[in-house]
């Protein structure tokens, strides 16, 4: 259980093991040690599997390694243990809507400003298992994408 005045930051995504992933690392990396902030991340579904090589290498890369990382399934309890809960996708903002009846931003909208999601690789690269330089290529972006937007996430929480 978070202390009530411990600020914590909770990304959903739908697996925890690609864009939520990424985004707690991300944070993790970039965050001030004087800044008490509870960082984690889960998936709407989570069903078992390992993160994607290219997704550890990439974040390895980073200075960021996942090895650790467990998998997580959202549930009621992370959920009102979070302060800030931040959707990557419109599907995981409308099934934190429809399951918790809670209203949670977007990572773009936070970040820079858009009203759009952070599509899943099979979203984005409808043959992504035999397109592979696409599919790493889409991968990369995501994590680069979501690396450059932490900085700006973090300057628009309230200081604690």
């Amino acid at each position: 259980m978070v202390a009530p005045s411990m600020e914590s930051l909770l990304f959903v995504c739908s697996g925890n093991i690609f864009r939520s992933l990424v985004a707690e690392y991300a944070v993790k990396w970039h965050l001030d040690s004087e800044r008490d902030l509870l960082v984690g991340s889960a998936g709407i579904e989570a069903s078992p599997q390992p993160i994607h090589p290219l997704v550890r290498l990439r974040l390895i890369e980073k200075g960021a390694d996942p090895l650790r990382h467990v998998q997580r399934k959202l549930n009621r309890d992370l959920l009102e243990a979070a302060t800030i809960v931040v959707a990557m996708g419109e599907n995981h903002r409308a099934f934190i809507r429809q399951e918790f009846g809670r209203d949670v931003p977007l990572f773009n909208q936070l970040c820079f400003g858009t009203d759009e999601p952070i599509l899943d690789v099979h979203e984005a690269v409808p043959n992504w298992q035999d397109n592979l330089e696409q599919s790493r290529d889409y991968l990369h972006h995501v994590i680069d994408h979501i690396w450059a937007g932490v900085p700006r996430l973090l300057e628009r929480l309230p200081p604690r």
